[in-house]
């Protein structure tokens, strides 16, 4: 008696194999996907998080730039006060020397 397998079961094993092999291979093609897909939605998420700290910097400059303007507005304004102070006082210091 022979041992070996007929013909038809051998080529429906090797097709069982084959469909089992590429069965797994697309699961792990799958896993790989769903990795690849989590890791650029985290991206994603980062980016997104960046950008919107990005938009607070950048208002945060605009107001730290009115900021100064408003500083050297005050200081100037400062200045002229003093000035005009200092000439009141001069004129205060003739009258009343006279």
């Amino acid at each position: 008696m022979s041992t070996a397998k007929p013909k038809s079961e051998l080529v429906e094993s090797d097709s069982l194999a084959s469909l089992e092999d590429r069965i797994l291979r697309t699961v792990d093609l799958m896993s790989e996907l769903r990795a690849e897909r989590d890791a650029a939605l985290a991206e994603l998420a980062a980016a997104r998080a960046a950008i919107e700290e990005l938009g607070a910097l950048k208002e945060a400059a605009a107001e730290a730039q009115e900021l100064r303007q408003e500083v050297t507005e005050l200081r100037t304004e400062r200045k002229q006060v003093r000035l005009r102070i200092e000439k009141l006082l001069t004129q205060m210091d003739l009258v009343s020397g006279q």
